[in-house]
C-alpha cells in the first residue's frame, strides 16, 4: 500500500562521515517507482562509492524507517550490505499487547506459535488463523479483541524484517546510527534550506536537473569546508 501525496520527493544518498552527496534523484512524490525503498535501492546501485569498493569491503547503509521496507533489505542482503535503518514501530492489536515479534515463525515447517503455544499453518497467502483456540486463552486480553480470534499477515520478507529489528535493539547498532545519522540530517537541511523545500520548474526533467545542480554546489561547498586545495595540478583534501 502506497500513502497517496501530491508534489514531488527529492531521494539523496549521502556519506556519512564527510557530508557528501554521492547520488541523488527527483521523483514523483507518489507511486510505486517514487517509494523511499524503491528509489533507495536505485540510488545505492548508481552510488559510485558503493560500486567501486574493493572485494570483502563491507558498506553500512543508514536511512530512516521509510527505507526499511522488506524489498530494500533484501536488496541490501542480495548486495552484501549491512542496513543501519530505522525499523519501522510494530502495532499490536491491542495497545501494550503482543506484536507479530512475540509469535514464533517456523517457516521451514510452515507454521506459527502463538505466546500461549497454540500452533497454526502458514497458508499460501501467508496468512496464520488462531481462529477457535483463542477461546478461552489466559492472554486473549494481550493478544486481541477480534471475536474470532488473532490473525496474523506474514510479509514475504518475514524472517529478514524481524532479524532486522532484533539486530536494531543491539547497543552497537544503536551506537552507530546515532553516531552517523547527524551528518546526513545536516546535509538534508543544507539542501532544503533558503526556501528549497518548493521546486523551481514544472516536471520531473527540468527539477531533477535543478537538484542534481544544487547537490554539484553544496558537494563543493562541503569540499572547500573541508580543505580542498590545488596542488602539483590536481585537486585534494588537505588534512585537518
Amino acid at each position: 500500500m502506497h500513502r497517496r501525496q501530491d508534489g514531488f520527493k527529492a531521494h539523496i544518498a549521502v556519506e556519512p562521515e564527510t557530508g557528501i552527496t554521492t547520488a541523488c534523484e527527483f521523483t514523483k512524490a507518489t507511486g510505486v517507482d517514487a517509494a523511499d525503498g524503491v528509489t533507495g535501492t536505485r540510488l545505492l546501485q548508481a552510488d559510485t562509492t558503493i560500486t567501486e569498493l574493493s572485494d570483502g569491503e563491507v558498506v553500512e547503509v543508514l536511512g530512516d524507517s521509510a527505507y526499511g521496507t522488506g524489498d530494500a533489505l533484501q536488496a541490501m542482503a542480495d548486495a552484501g550490505q549491512v542496513p543501519l535503518v530505522k525499523p519501522g514501530p510494530l502495532k499490536p492489536a491491542v495497545p501494550g499487547g503482543f506484536t507479530i515479534d512475540d509469535f514464533t515463525a517456523d517457516e521451514q515447517a510452515g507454521t506459527v506459535t502463538c505466546p500461549n503455544g497454540l500452533t497454526r499453518p502458514i497458508s499460501a497467502t501467508r496468512t496464520v488463523t488462531f481462529g477457535a483456540g483463542c477461546r478461552g486463552c489466559p492472554l486473549r486480553d494481550r493478544c486481541t479483541t477480534a471475536a474470532r480470534g488473532r490473525t496474523l499477515n506474514l510479509h514475504e520478507h518475514h524472517r529478514l524484517l524481524r532479524e532486522h529489528r532484533r539486530r536494531a535493539k543491539e547497543p552497537a547498532w544503536q551506537a552507530d546510527y546515532r553516531r552517523y545519522r547527524p551528518m546526513v540530517e545536516r546535509s538534508i537541511a543544507w539542501l532544503t534550506a533558503r526556501g528549497n523545500r518548493k521546486v523551481r520548474y514544472r516536471g520531473i526533467v527540468k527539477n531533477n536537473t535543478w537538484l542534481h545542480t544544487r547537490i554539484a554546489a553544496l558537494n563543493l561547498r562541503r569540499l572547500l569546508n573541508l580543505g580542498l586545495i590545488r596542488r602539483d595540478g590536481a585537486w585534494r583534501v588537505a588534512p585537518s
